[in-house]
């Protein structure tokens, strides 16, 4: 009887442990992939400003990701570099 109760409580154990390894990472891609479509929108928006200063910048995945990792700095750091070289 007793081994069965330790048997129950190490599954626990094992399970709680084995559900921490996996869901870490996954809510790291998940943030990563929320921010990207945040960073999405914001190029959007940033060409939809600039239109009227002859500004654009192309929305693709690697800004899209860029922004999405490093967020508003990461849109600034666009910006300047876009004015940098034209």
């Amino acid at each position: 009887m007793d081994t069965n109760i330790i048997t129950f409580l190490a599954c626990i154990c094992f399970i709680f442990i084995f559900g921490k390894i996996f869901i870490v990472p996954i809510k790291k891609i998940l943030k990563i992939i929320f921010n990207s479509i945040l960073g999405g929108i914001s190029i959007f928006l940033i060409n939809a400003i600039g239109a009227n200063f002859g500004f654009h910048i192309g929305l693709n995945f690697f800004t899209s990701i860029l922004i999405g990792i490093l967020g508003l700095p990461g849109a600034v750091c666009l910006i300047i570099v876009k004015l940098l070289i034209e």
